[in-house]
């Protein structure tokens, strides 16, 4: 040992273990120290390291007892490390370990996390790492009040814009049906079908708003110009767009049977069996004559058209499982057919229907005769002109913004996937983790498919990579197949073909393929943060492929910037996302690691030499912590800010 200091500290723990007060030993005491310290034992080890760390002999670890044996380890092993670094190391572990705040961690907990033996070789660093990794978990709290108290803040604290929007959504819901209970609770047909009625009311209140309302959240580019241009997204969880539309989905079908059943189990009846003077006051709403059976109510415009959107409706929400949606179901081939997006797609445009059945449903009413008083037109008015100018824009951009040059690569089985290089159409501008909608009219004329790009913003064309899973992206396949060059009886070889625009609409035979967007999606805010972690399995990896082009391309600009003086100069370098807890001068840099079964990325930091300038490219995929200040138990330490697995939007179809 050639540290004297390092060597103090192990003389003060040998001697604190064994009551030794005075400056010296004697020869037996000496051979004991020996012995424990030429003990290669993990036991011996871990009882030396746990006496040096406990210098009051209390059984706990303060933050400034972790933080002075990591700088004297440091400074015994020679190693370069500021001691800001120790105290962040320190933090770290007092965070890691003492998740209830206490300000020490059990040693007797650390001992037995360390103890505790393997159940299988970890000779191998991966399984080492993975054994480390489970056995560091905070200890539960032996309260379940406090427990449960933590995981609600937990979870408020991550989903607090969901709550917020699911708490106001739900509150106007509830709000209408109130009112529309209550002002039927005072209306005069209430004598006759009671609080049948109120029910039924209120239920198609809420209906009707969230008619209206389900077609916000699938305005894609209304959505990606907020996310993009504003800073809404930090209130509003644009990335849970579709999440929000299936739960209005649900408000939809609670609201329809609410007003359904009301009306056909039990204000129809009850009027039907309404005696003449009961039925007074029914006169100026359903004839002078009282309706003789079921049939009057059905046959009448407000009947037919409620009974004919239920059925449209059902099949719409049936097909739009996403056991169905997906085709996930094992079923026979013959009835596989009507699975899939294909049937989703084409069933879920029955709301077209439905949308003018529900406009003319809601004119032909029983209790109201005054315009004024149908507002069915009202709820839909705003909404419905945002979508069809929607619909309208991106017929309209796809025509204009044509691709005017092709490029496509069949991969051989088992890989079975299809990239498609796009030319970039004028004035197209997107980021990276964005997706677009890819239409083959050689395939289907109305059909739209969502699929990330990976190409870089910086490239002069687009680029997809198609996973042949489904029926669309089968025969979209099998379509490039015939243009592409035979292959070599036996060879496995990539497939390629290149054509223009010109030579697709003089040869019949050659796919014509249109693009709409870019769109956004979660991924594409990367850049708002500090540390970046990429997870995607298989064709999931797509958006991450945009980004690392994206990251690799903006490093190597500004290395050539530091290389010919243009850089910030020193260690703080520029950052491709805003100053973090990590802006602290020193460079760091990040390089990419995929693997090959479940394709996924990782941030490493290589060493470089202290004079080189860099600059920090991978940033984090969720919100920062604050430096110098302790996180809550929810959060991660303050140099690594807890991270959200981004993903593709759809990656076959």
């Amino acid at each position: 040992m050639k540290e004297a200091a390092f060597a103090g500290e192990l003389f003060d723990a040998l001697a604190r273990r064994r009551n030794i007060t005075g400056e010296s030993i004697n020869k037996s005491e000496l051979r004991e120290f020996w012995d424990q310290i030429s003990d290669t034992s993990f036991d011996s080890r871990l009882q030396t390291f746990l006496d040096m760390v406990d210098k009051n002999d209390d059984g706990r670890i303060s933050e400034d007892e972790a933080k002075q044996i990591i700088t004297l380890s440091v400074s015994a092993n020679k190693l370069t490390m500021a001691p800001r670094q120790c105290e962040e190391y320190a933090r770290l572990i007092m965070e890691a370990l003492d998740p209830n705040e206490f300000g020490y961690i059990e040693l007797h907990n650390l001992k037995m996390l360390l103890l505790e033996a393997p159940s299988e070789s970890t000779t191998n660093s991966h399984k080492l790492s993975k054994l480390l990794s489970q056995r560091l978990r905070p200890t539960t709290d032996p309260s379940p009040i406090r427990r449960w108290y933590k995981r609600a803040k937990c979870s408020l604290e991550d989903n607090w814009r969901r709550c917020w929007v699911m708490l106001l959504w739900l509150s106007i819901c509830v709000g209408l049906f109130a009112w529309k209970f209550m002002q039927y609770r005072h209306h005069a047909v209430f004598g006759v079908m009671g609080y049948c009625v109120c029910v039924a009311k209120g239920g198609a209140e809420t209906l009707k708003f969230n008619m209206a309302l389900t077609l916000l959240p699938v305005c894609r580019n209304t959505i990606t110009w907020l996310r993009s241009h504003t800073t809404a997204g930090r209130i509003v969880p644009f990335n849970d767009n579709l999440k929000f539309h299936m739960a209005i989905a649900v408000g939809i079908t609670v609201g329809a049977g609410l007003h359904i059943i009301s009306h056909l189990a039990c204000d129809f009846p009850r009027l039907l069996h309404a005696m003449d003077d009961e039925y007074e006051p029914m006169k100026p709403f359903f004839g002078d004559a009282k309706p003789p059976n079921y049939w009057w109510f059905v046959r009448e415009t407000e009947g037919w058209t409620g009974l004919v959107m239920l059925a449209l409706m059902a099949v719409a929400f049936t097909f739009a499982r996403a056991s169905l949606r997906k085709g996930k179901l094992r079923l026979p081939k013959l009835k596989k057919r009507f699975t899939g997006y294909n049937v989703f797609w084409y069933t879920h445009h029955l709301f077209l229907v439905v949308y003018a059945l529900l406009l003319v449903h809601g004119h032909f009413l029983y209790l109201n005769k005054k315009w004024q008083k149908k507002s069915t037109w009202m709820y839909l008015a705003v909404p419905m002109t945002v979508y069809a100018c929607e619909r309208l824009t991106r017929t309209l951009r796809s025509s204009v913004r044509s691709v005017k040059k092709v490029r496509v690569a069949v991969h051989p089985h088992p890989a079975t996937l299809l990239s498609l290089h796009l030319s970039k159409p004028q004035g197209f501008r997107y980021k990276s983790g964005q997706y677009v909608y890819v239409k083959c009219l050689d395939v289907s004329p109305f059909q739209w498919h969502p699929f990330s790009i990976t190409s870089a913003p910086g490239d002069d064309y687009v680029s997809v990579h198609i996973k042949t899973l489904g029926d669309w992206t089968n025969q979209l396949r099998n379509a490039f197949l015939k243009v592409c060059p035979t292959p070599t009886e036996g060879t496995t070889e990539i497939l390629r073909a290149e054509y223009n625009r010109d030579e697709a609409m003089s040869n019949p035979s050659l796919p014509k393929v249109l693009i709409d967007g870019p769109y956004g999606a979660p991924a594409q805010d990367y850049k708002e943060y500090d540390i970046v972690l990429l997870v995607g399995l298989g064709i999931g990896a797509t958006p991450m492929i945009s980004i690392i082009k994206d990251i690799i391309t903006n490093a190597r600009r500004l290395d050539g910037d530091v290389e010919s003086g243009n850089g910030n100069g020193g260690g703080g370098g520029a950052r491709s996302g805003p100053a973090g807890p990590t802006s602290t001068g020193s460079p760091v840099s990040r390089a990419p690691w995929s693997g090959s079964a479940g394709s996924w990325t990782r941030w490493t930091r290589p060493t470089r030499s202290a004079s080189s300038s860099s600059t920090t490219t991978a940033p984090a995929s969720t919100r920062r912590a604050t430096p110098g200040r302790r996180s809550s138990p929810c959060s991660s330490p303050s140099t690594t800010p807890r991270m959200a697995s981004t993903s593709s939007p759809a990656a076959a179809s």
